[in-house]
């Protein structure tokens, strides 16, 4: 191995480094290619292992062409790195951009459940004949619950409901939102126009049509000349809201103990039997209601009614059990949005 043979390998390196160079894109790949080429087992190292053969004047003359090689590869990656560097900054500038007027992702928007998006309803229709919304207690009293409205110990409508009683004697869960009348009545004097949404719980079997814990709407007006006239035209109002303008009515006679005459009230329903469906009772307000109620049946008189919102609910969303009112399903529940 002579001088100029080893002059020639060093220099080919040096050209055919600046091609490789050139061509690379990646700066761990140029990591890679530098120390292929000036690393301590390098392609400049492997040639000047031949330095061994040359005479001793030769030596120094092959040591400064390699340390020219070298420097210029060196400064080749080098120079190729900032353009690396420069283009890799430039392409996560652009990938990481991002435009403040761009819409941003679609939020998951969820839905009023259908129970009380339904009181919502009849709340709305009702204020627009001056009612309000007043709340009852779910744990009542026997007094309250039954004897004030007309229902005694031994009153045989008792056994329309299924009660559940506490451990407190005297004390249950409400079966009905009419106790909210009494409450009310005595809270303040009339005149009274006042909805009491809420739950009731009855001793029942669960089914598709029935459930322990349920929710009703009461509704009671007092003054001093109310009449069932004005109970017609209002719950025809009422029926029209929840049901559409072409919704027809038909009053029937009833029997609840605290109202009296009491009256049982359909809605036109395509879909059933005799194209008539109950959906809520009520009456003017039985006078020993009232006086229980601390009201003097003489110079006052009210009507009530009560309706079941579940009932309402599944008519209005053609729902066929109640049972999935309950259940929490995220695929039931996003049917109302």
């Amino acid at each position: 191995m002579d001088l100029a043979a080893l002059e020639k390998q060093l220099r080919t390196l040096q050209a055919s480094a600046e091609t490789h160079v050139s061509a690379v894109t990646a700066s761990a790949e140029l990591d890679d290619l530098g120390s292929s080429l000036l690393g301590k087992r390098g392609a400049i190292t492997e040639i000047l292992r031949g330095i061994g053969d040359l005479p001793a004047e030769d030596r120094p003359k092959i040591g400064v062409i390699a340390n020219e090689v070298r420097a210029a590869i060196d400064a080749l990656v080098s120079a190729r790195r900032e353009t690396i560097k420069a283009d890799e900054l430039r392409d996560q500038i652009e990938r990481e951009r991002s435009d403040a007027t761009t819409p941003g992702p679609a939020p998951s928007v969820g839905s009023l459940h259908p129970i009380p998006e339904t009181i919502a309803a009849i709340t709305e229709i009702m204020a627009a004949f001056g009612f309000v919304v007043a709340e009852g207690q779910e744990i009542e009293d026997d007094v309250t619950n039954f004897q004030l409205l007309n229902i005694p110990e031994d009153h045989p409508s008792r056994d329309l409901w299924d009660t559940l009683y506490l451990k407190e004697p005297g004390r249950l869960l409400r079966t009905h939102t009419s106790p909210g009348q009494i409450r009310t009545m005595q809270a303040g004097g009339p005149p009274i126009r006042v909805i009491l949404p809420g739950r009731c719980f009855r001793y029942e079997a669960v089914d598709a049509s029935h459930g322990f814990e349920f929710h009703q709407v009461e509704g009671l007006l007092v003054d001093r000349s109310a009449s069932l006239s004005d109970l017609k035209g209002i719950l025809n109002e009422l029926a029209r809201g929840l049901f559409g303008p072409a919704t027809q009515t038909r009053f029937r006679p009833g029997y609840y103990p605290f109202t009296e005459p009491s009256v049982a009230v359909d809605v036109s329903w395509p879909g059933s039997k005799d194209g008539w469906m109950t959906i809520l009772g009520a009456g003017m307000v039985h006078p020993v209601v009232l006086e229980n109620g601390g009201i003097d049946p003489e110079t006052h008189q009210g009507f009530a009614f009560g309706l079941g919102v579940e009932r309402i609910a599944m008519l209005r969303h053609n729902i066929p059990d109640l049972r999935a009112f309950l259940e929490n399903d995220i695929r039931f529940l996003s049917g109302f949005r």
